[in-house]
């Protein structure tokens, strides 16, 4: 698709397909459509070009229509924490409460995670693997995510038990888990056999559930296998103190596929053959932020104002692309070596 900017009041063609063919006015469809169209572009283009090509095009990247699924993972581990923060704080609101998907990644601390549970009610799939969040904001909000259905709260490590219990408590319609740690974050630990209860005992509708890498035992994963009976799949790879024989486990489940606790070689990739496509000149774009216009990003929110002006916040926004590739920190996510 050509896009050809023009004046407004001008009647001119938005794409012009061919010489001699009919003119398609895409400034003309009904903003529903022009969002599933956007949805396809990446969140550079939606914040900057798209608004820039006409009237009807910037109002339909400042409605609802484009924001029923975020995902801006791979952006957050690129920039700084209050970069992620003030991003969130731009985009959900133009969901106007019908976001079902988020996909964010390093949540700074447990004000962005109550700030997400009280704007995004309609949650249905939430993955925040790497965040900052603790147990007492987990317990405290989870009643507000209750329609959460897919929950990805791999790499948390200020978390446990206690908020498993409350996201099964709260989360009803809960079908798929994954809390997988790195070995390096759980090896001070003994066994977190209690994260395996809490599992059982609140979430009786799970299908899939991956785990890896945590401390478990025996008794941990026949506790889960026995409070979660319509699981289908369970990853349970370096869960080394897991000695059930396959043999019982194919007999007795037969209909659940089981991974671990050897691991595969998908475990032991560097996390750079998954970036092979990240080069100098590919383009990923990175946001800076240029002048601290919010200030105490929580100071004084209430649910009239939100504390927030969002053409504020996107004019102190400056999308730039860089080649730059990941920084030193993403070391520390590579897979080490399986024992």
């Amino acid at each position: 698709m050509e896009i050809c900017r023009y004046s407004e009041g001008v009647s001119s063609p938005v794409a012009n397909m061919s010489e001699n063919s009919e003119f398609r006015c895409w400034d003309e469809m009904i903003p529903d459509a022009l969002g599933l169209i956007f949805r396809n572009l990446s969140l550079q283009d939606v914040l900057t070009l798209v608004p820039s090509v006409c009237k009807s095009w910037r109002k339909a990247v400042s409605g609802p229509y484009c924001w029923q699924e975020i995902n801006i993972d791979e952006w957050c581990q690129r920039c700084k924490p209050e970069h992620i923060v003030r991003m969130l704080q731009v985009l959900i609101p133009r969901s106007s409460g019908s976001l079902h998907k988020l996909s964010v990644s390093s949540l700074p601390s447990d004000l962005v995670f109550h700030y997400i549970a009280e704007h995004a009610r309609s949650l249905r799939t939430l993955e925040m693997p790497r965040s900052e969040i603790s147990d007492s904001v987990v317990e405290e909000v989870a009643g507000k995510l209750s329609n959460i259905t897919f929950l990805d709260v791999s790499y948390c490590v200020r978390i446990g038990a206690r908020a498993l219990e409350a996201f099964g408590k709260h989360c009803k319609f809960l079908v798929n888990l994954k809390r997988v740690m790195h070995p390096v974050e759980v090896v001070d630990k003994m066994c977190q056999d209690d994260e395996a209860h809490a599992i059982a005992c609140t979430m009786p509708k799970l299908k899939h559930l991956e785990i890896a890498y945590l401390l478990l035992t025996n008794a941990g994963i026949l506790e889960i296998l026995s409070g979660c009976k319509e699981l289908e799949f369970l990853d349970m790879r370096g869960c080394w103190d897991v000695k059930l024989d396959q043999n019982f486990l194919k007999e007795k489940y037969s209909g659940l596929k089981v991974l671990g606790p050897l691991i595969v070689d998908c475990f032991e990739r560097n996390y750079w053959d998954d970036c092979s496509d990240y080069s100098d000149s590919s383009g990923y774009l990175s946001w800076e932020f240029m002048d601290d216009v919010v200030g105490d990003y929580y100071s004084g929110v209430s649910d009239e104002d939100d504390a927030w002006d969002e053409e504020q916040a996107l004019e102190s926004l400056e999308v730039r692309f860089y080649g730059d590739g990941f920084d030193d920190a993403f070391a520390g996510l590579d897979w080490p070596p399986s024992p």
